[in-house]
Protein backbone atom coordinates (compact mmCIF):
# COMPACT_ATOMS: atom_id res chain seq x y z
CA UNK A 1 0.00 0.00 0.00
CA UNK A 2 1.47 3.33 -1.10
CA UNK A 3 1.69 6.00 1.55
CA UNK A 4 0.28 9.43 0.87
CA UNK A 5 3.00 12.01 0.37
CA UNK A 6 3.46 14.14 3.47
CA UNK A 7 2.94 17.81 2.66
CA UNK A 8 5.34 20.18 4.46
CA UNK A 9 3.76 22.86 6.61
CA UNK A 10 5.48 25.66 4.66
CA UNK A 11 3.62 24.62 1.51
CA UNK A 12 0.33 25.79 3.03
CA UNK A 13 1.84 29.24 3.49
CA UNK A 14 2.08 29.61 -0.30
CA UNK A 15 -1.67 29.91 -1.09
CA UNK A 16 -2.16 31.82 2.16
CA UNK A 17 0.37 34.41 1.03
CA UNK A 18 -1.20 34.64 -2.43
CA UNK A 19 -4.68 35.19 -1.02
CA UNK A 20 -3.40 37.80 1.43
CA UNK A 21 -1.77 39.74 -1.43
CA UNK A 22 -4.89 39.55 -3.61
CA UNK A 23 -7.09 40.61 -0.68
CA UNK A 24 -4.87 43.60 0.02
CA UNK A 25 -5.04 44.47 -3.68
CA UNK A 26 -8.84 44.75 -3.47
CA UNK A 27 -8.45 47.27 -0.65
CA UNK A 28 -5.70 49.07 -2.60
CA UNK A 29 -8.09 49.19 -5.57
CA UNK A 30 -10.72 50.89 -3.43
CA UNK A 31 -8.19 53.28 -1.88
CA UNK A 32 -6.58 54.37 -5.16
CA UNK A 33 -9.92 54.94 -6.90
CA UNK A 34 -9.96 58.46 -5.41
CA UNK A 35 -6.58 59.34 -6.93
CA UNK A 36 -6.48 57.83 -10.43
CA UNK A 37 -8.88 56.74 -13.16
CA UNK A 38 -9.73 53.04 -13.65
CA UNK A 39 -8.18 52.96 -17.14
CA UNK A 40 -4.95 54.55 -15.89
CA UNK A 41 -4.42 52.24 -12.91
CA UNK A 42 -5.24 49.19 -15.06
CA UNK A 43 -2.74 50.25 -17.74
CA UNK A 44 0.02 51.14 -15.27
CA UNK A 45 -0.45 47.85 -13.43
CA UNK A 46 0.18 45.67 -16.46
CA UNK A 47 2.78 48.01 -17.96
CA UNK A 48 4.93 47.83 -14.81
CA UNK A 49 4.43 44.05 -14.62
CA UNK A 50 5.62 43.85 -18.27
CA UNK A 51 8.70 46.00 -17.55
CA UNK A 52 9.63 43.93 -14.49
CA UNK A 53 9.17 40.52 -16.15
CA UNK A 54 10.79 41.32 -19.52
CA UNK A 55 14.46 40.90 -18.43
CA UNK A 56 13.64 37.43 -17.06
CA UNK A 57 11.15 36.23 -19.69
CA UNK A 58 12.11 37.72 -23.06
CA UNK A 59 14.77 35.12 -23.96
CA UNK A 60 12.53 32.26 -22.84
CA UNK A 61 9.69 33.58 -24.99
CA UNK A 62 11.96 33.94 -28.03
CA UNK A 63 13.24 30.39 -27.61
CA UNK A 64 9.69 29.02 -27.37
CA UNK A 65 8.16 31.21 -30.09
CA UNK A 66 7.26 28.16 -32.22
CA UNK A 67 5.25 26.70 -29.33
CA UNK A 68 3.72 30.09 -28.49
CA UNK A 69 2.56 31.05 -32.00
CA UNK A 70 -0.29 28.49 -32.30
CA UNK A 71 -1.62 29.64 -28.91
CA UNK A 72 -1.52 33.40 -29.49
CA UNK A 73 -5.24 33.76 -30.22
CA UNK A 74 -6.16 31.81 -27.08
CA UNK A 75 -3.75 33.83 -24.94
CA UNK A 76 -5.23 37.02 -26.40
CA UNK A 77 -8.73 35.93 -25.36
CA UNK A 78 -7.55 34.94 -21.88
CA UNK A 79 -5.87 38.32 -21.45
CA UNK A 80 -9.01 40.15 -22.57
CA UNK A 81 -11.23 38.35 -20.05
CA UNK A 82 -8.86 37.97 -17.08
CA UNK A 83 -6.69 41.07 -17.19
CA UNK A 84 -8.64 43.73 -19.06
CA UNK A 85 -12.37 43.20 -18.56
CA UNK A 86 -12.21 41.64 -15.08
CA UNK A 87 -9.63 43.97 -13.61
CA UNK A 88 -10.76 47.08 -15.52
CA UNK A 89 -14.39 46.71 -14.43
CA UNK A 90 -13.27 45.97 -10.86
CA UNK A 91 -11.30 49.23 -10.80
CA UNK A 92 -14.43 51.03 -12.00
CA UNK A 93 -16.59 49.28 -9.40
CA UNK A 94 -14.26 50.54 -6.67
CA UNK A 95 -15.58 54.06 -7.24
CA UNK A 96 -19.10 53.02 -6.22
CA UNK A 97 -18.86 50.30 -3.58
CA UNK A 98 -16.78 49.23 -0.59
CA UNK A 99 -13.73 46.99 -0.53
CA UNK A 100 -15.63 44.69 1.83
CA UNK A 101 -18.42 44.18 -0.71
CA UNK A 102 -15.87 43.71 -3.49
CA UNK A 103 -14.16 40.96 -1.52
CA UNK A 104 -17.41 39.16 -0.79
CA UNK A 105 -18.62 39.36 -4.40
CA UNK A 106 -15.20 38.23 -5.63
CA UNK A 107 -15.69 35.02 -3.65
CA UNK A 108 -18.58 34.24 -5.97
CA UNK A 109 -16.16 33.31 -8.81
CA UNK A 110 -16.37 29.51 -8.19
CA UNK A 111 -20.18 29.56 -8.46
CA UNK A 112 -20.16 31.60 -11.68
CA UNK A 113 -17.52 29.19 -12.98
CA UNK A 114 -19.93 26.29 -12.49
CA UNK A 115 -22.60 28.11 -14.52
CA UNK A 116 -20.23 29.07 -17.34
CA UNK A 117 -18.76 25.53 -17.40
CA UNK A 118 -22.25 24.14 -17.96
CA UNK A 119 -22.77 26.18 -21.14
CA UNK A 120 -19.24 26.07 -22.58
CA UNK A 121 -17.81 22.74 -21.40
CA UNK A 122 -21.18 20.96 -21.15
CA UNK A 123 -20.09 20.03 -17.65
CA UNK A 124 -23.27 19.04 -15.81
CA UNK A 125 -23.24 20.29 -12.22
CA UNK A 126 -23.82 17.93 -9.32
CA UNK A 127 -26.71 18.29 -6.92
CA UNK A 128 -24.21 19.75 -4.45
CA UNK A 129 -23.12 22.34 -7.04
CA UNK A 130 -26.71 23.38 -7.76
CA UNK A 131 -27.64 23.61 -4.07
CA UNK A 132 -24.40 25.42 -3.23
CA UNK A 133 -24.94 27.92 -6.05
CA UNK A 134 -28.46 28.70 -4.83
CA UNK A 135 -27.26 29.21 -1.24
CA UNK A 136 -24.39 31.43 -2.42
CA UNK A 137 -26.75 33.45 -4.62
CA UNK A 138 -29.07 34.04 -1.66
CA UNK A 139 -26.11 35.19 0.41
CA UNK A 140 -24.92 37.49 -2.35
CA UNK A 141 -28.37 39.07 -2.75
CA UNK A 142 -28.53 39.59 1.02
CA UNK A 143 -25.15 41.38 1.03
CA UNK A 144 -25.90 43.54 -2.03
CA UNK A 145 -29.32 44.51 -0.61
CA UNK A 146 -27.64 45.37 2.72
CA UNK A 147 -30.05 43.07 4.53
CA UNK A 148 -33.14 44.72 3.03
CA UNK A 149 -34.37 43.23 -0.25
CA UNK A 150 -36.53 46.28 -1.01
CA UNK A 151 -33.35 48.36 -1.52
CA UNK A 152 -32.45 46.31 -4.60
CA UNK A 153 -34.87 48.44 -6.60
CA UNK A 154 -33.39 51.74 -5.54
CA UNK A 155 -32.00 53.44 -8.65
CA UNK A 156 -28.22 53.66 -8.80
CA UNK A 157 -27.74 52.49 -5.24
CA UNK A 158 -25.76 49.40 -6.15
CA UNK A 159 -23.89 50.33 -9.31
CA UNK A 160 -20.57 49.28 -7.82
CA UNK A 161 -21.87 45.89 -6.71
CA UNK A 162 -23.44 45.31 -10.13
CA UNK A 163 -20.17 46.20 -11.87
CA UNK A 164 -18.23 43.89 -9.57
CA UNK A 165 -20.66 41.08 -10.44
CA UNK A 166 -19.94 41.69 -14.13
CA UNK A 167 -16.21 41.62 -13.44
CA UNK A 168 -16.51 38.31 -11.57
CA UNK A 169 -18.58 36.89 -14.42
CA UNK A 170 -15.81 37.73 -16.92
CA UNK A 171 -13.22 36.08 -14.66
CA UNK A 172 -15.33 32.93 -14.61
CA UNK A 173 -15.01 32.85 -18.40
CA UNK A 174 -11.25 33.22 -17.99
CA UNK A 175 -11.08 30.19 -15.72
CA UNK A 176 -13.30 28.07 -17.95
CA UNK A 177 -11.38 28.91 -21.15
CA UNK A 178 -8.15 28.15 -19.30
CA UNK A 179 -9.50 24.72 -18.42
CA UNK A 180 -10.97 24.10 -21.88
CA UNK A 181 -7.83 24.92 -23.87
CA UNK A 182 -5.19 23.43 -21.52
CA UNK A 183 -2.43 25.49 -23.15
CA UNK A 184 0.84 23.53 -23.11
CA UNK A 185 3.16 26.35 -22.13
CA UNK A 186 5.09 27.11 -18.94
CA UNK A 187 2.79 29.10 -16.68
CA UNK A 188 5.12 32.10 -16.40
CA UNK A 189 5.47 32.24 -20.19
CA UNK A 190 1.69 32.14 -20.54
CA UNK A 191 1.34 34.89 -17.91
CA UNK A 192 3.93 37.08 -19.64
CA UNK A 193 2.27 36.80 -23.07
CA UNK A 194 -1.11 37.64 -21.53
CA UNK A 195 0.41 40.71 -19.86
CA UNK A 196 1.78 41.86 -23.24
CA UNK A 197 -1.71 41.59 -24.75
CA UNK A 198 -3.15 43.47 -21.76
CA UNK A 199 -0.77 46.38 -22.37
CA UNK A 200 -1.69 46.41 -26.08
CA UNK A 201 -5.43 46.34 -25.33
CA UNK A 202 -5.06 49.40 -23.10
CA UNK A 203 -3.42 51.57 -25.78
CA UNK A 204 -6.68 52.60 -27.52
CA UNK A 205 -8.34 53.05 -24.12
CA UNK A 206 -5.73 55.48 -22.81
CA UNK A 207 -5.74 57.26 -26.19
CA UNK A 208 -9.49 57.85 -25.83
CA UNK A 209 -9.82 58.40 -22.05
CA UNK A 210 -6.38 59.84 -21.39
CA UNK A 211 -3.71 58.75 -18.93
CA UNK A 212 -3.41 60.22 -15.44
CA UNK A 213 0.02 61.31 -14.26
CA UNK A 214 1.93 59.42 -11.60
CA UNK A 215 2.30 61.29 -8.32
CA UNK A 216 3.02 60.70 -4.64
CA UNK A 217 -0.63 59.77 -4.00
CA UNK A 218 -0.86 56.91 -6.48
CA UNK A 219 2.65 55.66 -7.32
CA UNK A 220 3.03 53.31 -4.35
CA UNK A 221 -0.36 51.67 -4.98
CA UNK A 222 0.43 51.27 -8.70
CA UNK A 223 3.79 49.66 -7.96
CA UNK A 224 2.12 47.32 -5.48
CA UNK A 225 -0.50 46.32 -8.07
CA UNK A 226 2.14 45.81 -10.75
CA UNK A 227 4.43 43.64 -8.61
CA UNK A 228 2.58 41.73 -5.91
CA UNK A 229 -0.88 40.71 -7.24
CA UNK A 230 0.31 40.62 -10.87
CA UNK A 231 3.54 38.61 -10.48
CA UNK A 232 4.22 37.34 -6.95
CA UNK A 233 0.71 36.04 -6.17
CA UNK A 234 0.37 34.00 -9.39
CA UNK A 235 3.84 32.56 -8.77
CA UNK A 236 2.96 31.58 -5.17
CA UNK A 237 -0.34 30.11 -6.39
CA UNK A 238 1.36 28.02 -9.08
CA UNK A 239 3.86 26.70 -6.52
CA UNK A 240 0.99 25.86 -4.16
CA UNK A 241 -0.81 23.86 -6.87
CA UNK A 242 2.39 21.86 -7.42
CA UNK A 243 2.98 21.26 -3.71
CA UNK A 244 -0.50 20.59 -2.29
CA UNK A 245 -2.66 20.06 -5.39
CA UNK A 246 -5.34 22.16 -7.13
CA UNK A 247 -8.27 21.06 -4.94
CA UNK A 248 -6.62 21.89 -1.61
CA UNK A 249 -5.26 25.13 -3.06
CA UNK A 250 -8.65 26.34 -4.34
CA UNK A 251 -10.15 26.07 -0.83
CA UNK A 252 -7.96 29.00 0.26
CA UNK A 253 -9.95 31.28 -2.09
CA UNK A 254 -12.69 31.22 0.55
CA UNK A 255 -10.44 33.26 2.85
CA UNK A 256 -10.34 36.24 0.46
CA UNK A 257 -13.52 38.02 1.66
CA UNK A 258 -12.44 37.55 5.28
CA UNK A 259 -8.95 38.95 4.69
CA UNK A 260 -10.34 41.79 2.57
CA UNK A 261 -12.87 42.78 5.23
CA UNK A 262 -10.25 42.78 8.01
CA UNK A 263 -7.84 44.93 5.97
CA UNK A 264 -10.64 47.30 4.89
CA UNK A 265 -11.83 47.77 8.48
CA UNK A 266 -8.28 48.56 9.65
CA UNK A 267 -7.12 50.69 6.70
CA UNK A 268 -10.26 52.29 5.23
CA UNK A 269 -12.33 52.31 8.42
CA UNK A 270 -15.13 50.39 6.68
CA UNK A 271 -17.84 48.87 8.83
CA UNK A 272 -18.48 45.14 9.11
CA UNK A 273 -22.19 44.65 9.67
CA UNK A 274 -24.65 41.85 10.42
CA UNK A 275 -25.64 41.55 6.75
CA UNK A 276 -21.97 41.05 5.83
CA UNK A 277 -21.74 38.24 8.38
CA UNK A 278 -24.98 36.47 7.39
CA UNK A 279 -24.50 36.92 3.65
CA UNK A 280 -20.79 36.07 3.79
CA UNK A 281 -21.43 32.82 5.68
CA UNK A 282 -24.10 31.82 3.13
CA UNK A 283 -21.74 32.51 0.24
CA UNK A 284 -18.86 30.55 1.78
CA UNK A 285 -21.06 27.60 2.77
CA UNK A 286 -22.51 27.52 -0.73
CA UNK A 287 -19.07 27.62 -2.34
CA UNK A 288 -17.75 24.80 -0.15
CA UNK A 289 -20.85 22.75 -0.91
CA UNK A 290 -20.57 23.45 -4.64
CA UNK A 291 -17.06 22.00 -4.69
CA UNK A 292 -18.41 18.56 -3.80
CA UNK A 293 -18.74 16.92 -7.20
CA UNK A 294 -19.17 13.23 -6.37
CA UNK A 295 -22.94 12.96 -6.75
CA UNK A 296 -24.06 13.87 -10.28
CA UNK A 297 -27.46 15.16 -11.20
CA UNK A 298 -27.84 12.36 -13.75
CA UNK A 299 -29.23 8.84 -13.78
CA UNK A 300 -26.63 6.11 -13.85
CA UNK A 301 -26.97 4.24 -17.12
CA UNK A 302 -26.41 0.93 -15.35
CA UNK A 303 -29.59 1.48 -13.35
CA UNK A 304 -31.63 2.51 -16.37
Amino acid sequence: MQREKLIPLWAFMLPLGAILIWSLNIVVTRYISDYISPVSISFYRWFFAFIILTPFMLLKVLKQRKEIKPNLKKLAVLSAFGMVMYQGIAYTAAHYTTATNMGIINAFIPVFTIVVSFFILKDRPSIFAILGSVISLCGLIYVVSRGNLSTLWESGGHLGDALMLCAVFFYAFYGVFLKKWQIKLPLLVSLYIQIIFAVIYHLPLITYFGLDHLNHQNISSILYAGIFPSIISPFLWMMAVQQIGPSRTSIFMNLMPIFTAIIAVIWLDEKWTVYHTVGGICILVGILLAQKQKVRYTINKKLA
